[in-house]
């Protein structure tokens, strides 16, 4: 009889997992307390040992065919000038802000629960109520009162998860930025550049294109208020109102598309549990590993992870032992990704109009002929870089 694992998040994480278990002989139950998978969501990029991840998995060709066409990044001025411009990353080229493969959230999950949805068992509207680890089994309890058994209870819920608690009581360390993700009706003049347009007291706007005729544009702010994240949507939409409107460019088409366009709400934290795992339960993907929900490189861990976690677990014959192996297995790639500090990213958000034009001197060094060539030798290819192997 196949082995058998229960997957709590249906993201990115939870259904690659789900993909590569299915290839080793697996089957898996996965949990999701939405009512249907989430589209919403920006840009995520695939860099470094993922791009070796979804070759091997067989999507390379689904993820390229579904790439939002980004041509690169742009800092612009409120009148969209261009101050300065990175132009996407190329084979051979060390990786810059936008990568070689730029895909939407919701099409790289969409790929991948399309791709298991035949043979795994995908439960939407559910959620983990209790675990309990047997010794030989685990249980999961859902919020209905049914229970599952199953071999191995994967967490793979994201950075805030709420089931993280059956492994770790670590806190998540909030670094004071907030994102408000909009999805806005495309126009003519949208071009296909990710423009970010700075303003003062550390807020920017940021537009980018995508693959399905509308375009994508983010809000972000610093606030020494915790939990924003929390409240309600007209109060959210309250808030960015009253926080941008004095911005001008691109600010006020978001400000005045608020009230019905599809909107994603979040703050940028990080996570490191000291183990990820307590018997047959262990944490996959932001659960386990948050470096940043923006900049941070989540996706292509979360695919390096669960490329790994299956490995393991295939090895056998104990699947505490498996997890064991998968974290000492996935820190080197964890300790390859981009550092992302608090300071850090207000250095890249400045408050005052010096601070702005500072930082466009720099983009505009570093975009230029002695910046590249600086990058061409100091440049990484991104995740793992060419030092860590993948496993066989």
């Amino acid at each position: 009889m196949a082995f058998h694992a229960v997957i709590s998040g249906a993201g990115i994480a939870g259904p690659a997992l789900a993909h590569q278990l299915d290839a080793r002989g697996w089957r898996a139950t996965v949990l999701e307390r939405h009512p249907q998978r989430r589209d919403e969501g920006q840009n995520v990029d695939i860099r470094g040992a993922a791009r070796e991840v979804i070759r091997r998995m067989g999507i390379d060709a689904d993820v390229r065919a579904a790439t939002t066409g980004e041509l690169g990044t742009r800092f612009v001025t409120a009148d969209g000038t261009p101050a300065a411009s990175f132009p996407v990353a190329r084979p051979g080229r060390p990786d810059g802000p936008t990568a070689e493969l730029e895909i939407l959230r919701g099409e790289l999950s969409r790929i991948l629960v399309e791709r298991t949805a035949d043979r795994t068992d995908y439960l939407f509207g559910t959620q983990l109520a209790d675990v309990t680890d047997h010794g030989d089994h685990v249980s999961a309890t859902l919020d209905d009162g049914t229970a599952i058994d199953a071999d191995v209870l994967v967490i793979a819920e994201g950075l805030h998860s709420r089931s993280r608690r059956f492994v770790s009581s670590v806190e998540v360390r909030d670094l004071g930025m907030y994102l408000a993700y909009v999805t806005l009706p495309r126009r003519d003049t949208d071009d296909s550049w990710w423009n970010w347009q700075h303003a003062t007291k550390s807020r920017s706007v940021h537009l980018r294109p995508d693959n399905v005729g509308t375009t994508r544009a983010i809000l972000t702010f610093f606030s020494d208020v915790r939990g924003l994240e929390d409240l309600g949507r007209r109060d959210q939409i309250s808030l960015l109102r009253r926080t941008f409107a004095d911005v001008g460019g691109a600010a006020p088409r978001i400000l005045d598309e608020l009230d019905d366009a599809p909107m994603y709400f979040s703050t940028v934290g990080q996570v490191h549990p000291p183990s990820w795992s307590r018997g047959r339960i262990g944490l996959l993907g932001d659960s386990a590993f948050c470096n940043a929900t923006f900049g941070g490189a989540g996706t292509s861990l979360a695919l390096i992870g669960a490329y790994l976690l299956a490995g393991e677990l295939a090895a056998g014959p104990d699947p505490a032992a498996a997890l064991t192996r998968y974290q000492q297995a996935m820190q080197p790639f964890v300790r390859s990704a981009p550092v992302v500090r608090g300071e850090m990213l207000r250095l890249a958000n400045p408050r005052s109009p010096w601070g702005i034009r500072a930082v466009h001197a720099g983009a505009r060094l570093a975009a230029g002929p002695l910046g590249r060539a600086v990058g061409a030798v100091t440049g990484v290819a991104g995740i793992g870089g060419d030092e860590l192997a993948l496993p066989d």
